[in-house]
């Protein structure tokens, strides 16, 4: 293995071994497709049938009910994927494996039937558990020993996701929007078609790392803080007097039967009319019964659980768990992004330009496009000069691709500088969170290493009253639309504001919440703990889709100003909340920064 590692950094790129440059573009296809199809999905399921690009004609909270569900099992089958690549398959076939499932459905979405779609997203949920949680396994993998460069390897690895969203939005989302919604699925296909193949043409540039796991176990350098000898040998201990008991895992496998019986019965039962769970207790129905006991078991789970460790571990645990339930919040209010507030971008934002306005936004959305384009492109230059005598055929199909892609942009710019007047697709904002994380993480890293340095529960206040500021943006230019509107002329600078303040939000918590979960949990506890951290962002994202689906019903009992209104209150009440619980968090992770 160490051979291989040292093989991997003889050729460097920009200081790098020039494997995870291929990572990067795997990475960067795979977000591509999924961004690309995930912004198109709301628009499709609820755009009228007459119109000039005709979709599903779905209700908004129905749409909403299958994207929430469907983003949720997202983050929960990696769990899995984790698990499979492992025990069986190492991290690079599993990635292989992903990408090939991924590709076949997008290929589905193209087809546009009812069939289609639940084929291909439920193959998108599947591939997506075999390749999120691998490639950032191969990095760590690649890195060993070379700790001190693994930083740089992430924030390079994070570029070529955020890259990737970037293009599949700003592509898929003008090609469905302006040609057909089968041209932007089929788009996200053939990208995700090229990702898989110059992985797979790739593969044996990283020697063995990412294979198969051997049965000869290695020793590993501890994983984080908590593991210097005296504390491991005590962590080794309590895990060995702490295993999971029979009702321990009696109630884990109800607790999540229960969740996913509640994920699959809130599309179905207002989709297709089918309940699978009919029956009433106490004024709730079965569904929100269900996910209730389900939720209580889990909890039972985790403090029985708690309560059997040291007091030092169960502290730290203690910690988690509660950054863990404002990561839910978070994200039940973050993820609007690709639901309501997409919808909003449709429906109520005035869009049309003409004039000089259109002139600057088409100069302006030319030099987003053309610029980033051309630093990634340099950068495939580099691991040519550097890989093309090793991987030819995998550099040849990076090639193509990206010939492809420089077609898709010029044919793009050149189409809208034909027209004197532009109408900004509504798929288009959604780049916005990208291009902001791309210019400003810099600043936010510069911020976390200063002496200026905020403790985790003032950056996840920060953060969360960032968001919440967002929407607040929201709330006061949506003011002045009338109760039950369906359509409004709102200027774009709200939601552009409102996608600023948003993003600076997200560098504030997202980055920080699995770095602390590294360092204030037990080694031998990480892959548990890492499960429980997925569920909390599975729970925030079907939160997201419900809550986001009662836009037409709050806006018709009140106002459109009153739904951001909620999404504007709650998280700055939660940051407010972890601001006072700063004190308490810092004892209960004993000297953790």
């Amino acid at each position: 293995m160490n051979t291989d590692i040292e093989n991997l950094f003889k050729d460097k790129v920009i200081g790098h071994p020039a494997g995870l440059f291929v990572i990067f573009f795997t990475e960067m296809w795979e977000r591509f497709s999924f961004y690309g199809m995930k912004i198109l999905l709301v628009l499709f399921l609820t755009t009228p049938f007459l119109s000039d690009n005709p979709g599903w004609e779905w209700s908004r909270e129905n749409a909403l009910a299958l994207i929430g569900t469907y983003s949720s099992l997202l983050y929960l089958t990696p769990i899995v994927g984790g698990y499979v690549a492992d025990k069986i398959t190492g991290y690079k076939w599993a990635v292989i494996i992903g990408c090939f499932i991924m590709m076949l459905g997008h290929l589905a979405m193209v087809f546009e039937t009812t069939a289609s779609l639940y084929i291909g997203l439920a193959l998108l949920i599947i591939g997506t558990g075999f390749f999120k949680p691998n490639m950032t396994s191969m990095i760590s993998e690649m890195y060993k020993g070379k700790e001190s460069k693994k930083d740089g390897a992430y924030t390079i690895y994070y570029m070529g996701v955020n890259a990737g969203a970037f293009f599949g939005m700003m592509l898929c989302g003008y090609l469905a929007e302006n040609i057909g919604w089968s041209y932007g699925f089929g788009l996200a296909g053939i990208f995700m078609l090229g990702g898989l193949i110059q992985f797979w043409l790739a593969k044996d540039l990283f020697g063995s790392i990412g294979e198969k796991p051997s049965k000869v176990y290695e020793v590993e350098i501890p994983q984080n803080i908590n593991e210097d000898s005296p504390v491991a040998n005590e962590t080794a201990i309590t895990e060995e007097l702490n295993p999971f008991t029979t009702i321990d895992k009696v109630l884990m496998a109800l607790s999540a039967l229960g969740g996913i019986l509640y994920l699959f019965n809130d599309p179905i039962s207002k989709i297709g009319n089918i309940n699978l769970l009919p029956f009433n207790l106490g004024g709730l129905d079965g569904s929100n019964v269900t996910v209730l006991t389900a939720l209580v078991m889990f909890l039972y789970l985790i403090i029985s659980r708690m309560s059997r460790y040291d007091t030092i571990v169960r502290d730290k645990i203690i910690a988690v768990s509660i950054f863990g339930i404002f990561t839910v919040f978070f994200f039940a209010a973050f993820e609007q992004s690709l639901g309501s507030m997409t919808l909003f971008a449709r429906d109520y934002t005035d869009r049309a330009l003409t004039g000089n306005s259109a002139l600057i936004f088409k100069i302006i959305d030319s030099v987003l496009t053309v610029v980033p384009l051309t630093i990634i492109t340099w950068v495939l230059y580099l691991l040519f000069k550097k890989t093309f005598s090793k991987i030819p055929y995998s550099n040849i199909v990076l090639a193509l691709t990206f010939v492809f892609l420089w077609y898709v942009v010029f044919y793009k710019i050149n189409n809208e500088f034909s027209k004197e007047a532009t109408e900004v697709g509504a798929s288009w904002f959604g780049i916005l969170n990208s291009f902001f994380i791309i210019t400003l993480a810099p600043l936010f890293s510069k911020w976390w290493e200063s002496k200026y340095n905020p403790s985790v529960a003032m950056k996840y206040g920060i953060g969360l009253i960032l968001l919440g500021a967002g929407f607040g943006i929201l709330v006061f230019g949506t003011m002045g639309i009338p109760q039950g509107a369906k359509t409004a002329s709102v200027s774009m600078i709200f939601l552009i504001l409102a996608y600023l303040f948003h993003t600076m939000g997200e560098l504030c918590v997202s980055p920080v919440g699995l770095s602390y979960l590294s360092k204030l949990v037990p080694g031998r506890m990480i892959g548990f703990m890492f499960g429980i951290w997925y569920l909390a962002i599975a729970i925030g994202q079907k939160a997201a889709g419900t809550m986001g689906g009662m836009i037409d019903k709050i806006t018709e009992e009140y106002s459109l100003s009153t739904f951001f209104l909620i999404f504007t209150l709650v998280p700055v009440s939660i940051g407010v909340i972890s601001m006072l619980l700063n004190p308490i968090l810092k004892k209960l992770m004993h000297g953790v920064k």
